[in-house]
């Protein structure tokens, strides 16, 4: 069965899984090495998201050789102190050698097997320079700007961006030309914030 990637180049893309946080809501632990169904959960999505890139690394600032483990790269920010998910959108941009960047976080195991796909469909369709996921829930309208397809172009905009004290991931995607792509199934998007959040999925599967 010929999968959804087919219809586009995939190898001009390279897939960026954000496991540089510092778990603050998890009690400090390293979010991506919490396990789900017998499985880390940057597994759950590694194994997701590298059908759908040509290349794919892990943005990680501690726990280094675990990660490395899975076989993938992994870049650390280019900043000190944990500054936030911008600056593993940084790190990417910085390393990858691509025209695009796809990313999404290390706690959402649910992403969709076709997230790319339609990401790129709208960039391309509407010359943007990033697209992002957005869905329609009982929670209303969500963006999911750490579920993004990224020109890499857009690297001068945050480097400049970050260096002048700016950590907003809502700020700096509004200085882009930036379009949201709806996606029907909000819960494909959800993140493991929490140990209760893992136990209520663990059950739940």
């Amino acid at each position: 069965m010929s999968s959804r990637t087919d219809l586009f180049s995939a190898s001009h893309i390279t897939g960026l899984v954000l496991a540089g946080g510092r778990g603050t809501r998890m009690g400090g632990v390293d979010k991506g090495l919490q396990v789900l169904h017998g499985k880390p959960l940057v597994q759950h999505v590694l194994e997701r998201l590298a059908p759908q890139v040509g290349s794919l690394a892990i943005n990680a600032n501690r726990s280094q050789l675990e990660y490395a483990r899975f076989g993938y790269p992994v870049w650390h920010d280019l900043q000190g102190d944990f500054p936030g998910p911008l600056a593993g959108l940084q790190c990417g941009l910085t390393h990858c050698h691509t025209p695009l960047l796809a990313t999404v976080p290390c706690d959402s195991p649910l992403i969709p097997y076709d997230l790319v796909a339609h990401l790129y469909d709208a960039l391309t369709a509407s010359g943007a320079q990033a697209a992002i996921a957005v869905t329609d829930g009982v929670h209303g309208r969500q963006r999911h700007p750490v579920c993004s397809l990224l020109q890499t172009t857009t690297r001068a905009s945050l480097d400049a961006f970050l260096a002048a004290g700016e950590r907003k991931m809502d700020h700096w995607f509004a200085s882009l030309d930036c379009i949201e792509v709806d996606f029907p199934d909000e819960r494909a998007f959800s993140n493991i914030n929490t140990g209760l959040d893992l136990q209520q999925l663990e059950a739940e599967q």
